[in-house]
């Protein structure tokens, strides 16, 4: 699913194409699962006619920030993203190929035009991403609730290793799944979080010496750094990375240098590891 470096594409993407720009149309599919608490023809007349002044994410959570409140938050689930015109989705991106140019594309949830002549669409293949609208999105739920964020919220060491103190026996694995402790982590996140840090997913968060929770904290940081400086695009990501060989069912993956690669389940999620370089 869209993680945050995925959701900081789609982020990037609004601000380069909706940012200062008028609502002119929109067109919300009939979709009473994904319009969440809210008519879709509601969200349709609160966003006609706005201007958006600026894109915001926290985690796996996008907004605009538009002239008038009511404000569009949008969560893209399994399968969703932001598409424009002529530009092909993004390579991460599931429920649609990779490259696919078609417009408008299929699972169109939310569909704007602007001023400019610019658009912007919302898929959602899986229907379980959500469109709220929010007076405030980081002070009400789901945004409120949530930990904090990799990419421009990395707390201190301090407040990390106090952090890490509340979920002491909380396997690593599941610590960096919830959404409580660091927003925006997914799978594959947590799976190369640790991987770079060289700790086993089944470890105990109460269980770090002094040494892994700066390796934690750090490759937490790392990894969502690069990914989002590679604009999530998997081909540009490091060759050394475990992400390269976490998604190869043939057994054995390995490494690019042919070090094996594990799999079992922590946390209900399958989890590809090192045994060898992960203790």
């Amino acid at each position: 699913m869209p993680e945050l470096p995925e959701v900081e594409f789609g982020r990037r993407l609004a601000e380069r194409v909706a940012c200062g720009r008028r609502i002119e149309r929109v067109r919300c599919a009939d979709d009473r699962l994904v319009f969440d608490g809210v008519r879709p023809g509601e969200v349709a007349r609160r966003l006609r006619r706005r201007i958006v002044l600026s894109a915001r994410r926290h985690g796996k959570h996008l907004w605009f920030e538009l002239d008038e409140r009511p404000w569009p938050l949008f969560h893209f689930g399994m399968t969703g993203h932001l598409r424009t015109r002529g530009e092909p989705a993004l390579a991460l991106e599931t429920g649609v190929a990779a490259g696919d140019t078609t417009w408008p594309p299929r699972f169109a949830k939310i569909h704007l035009w602007f001023d400019d002549g610019g658009e912007l669409v919302m898929t959602n293949a899986r229907r379980l991403g959500r469109i709220r609208l929010r007076d405030d999105p980081l002070r009400e739920p789901p945004v409120a609730g949530l930990g904090f964020d990799p990419l421009h919220g990395l707390p201190d060491l301090r407040t990390f290793r106090e952090l890490l103190s509340r979920r002491p026996r909380s396997a690593l694995k599941a610590l960096l799944l919830d959404q409580g402790f660091a927003a925006g982590v997914g799978n594959w996140m947590a799976d190369e979080i640790l991987f770079q840090a060289a700790l086993d997913p089944r470890r105990k968060a109460g269980g770090l010496a002094a040494a892994e929770v700066r390796a934690l904290r750090g490759a937490i940081g790392r990894v969502a750094r690069t990914a989002v400086a590679a604009e999530a695009r998997k081909e540009r990501f490091p060759p050394n990375w475990l992400f390269h060989a976490r998604w190869e069912h043939v057994r054995p993956a390995t490494l690019a240098d042919g070090t094996p690669v594990a799999r079992l389940r922590v946390a209900g999620r399958t989890t590809a590891w090192v045994p060898s370089r992960q203790r």
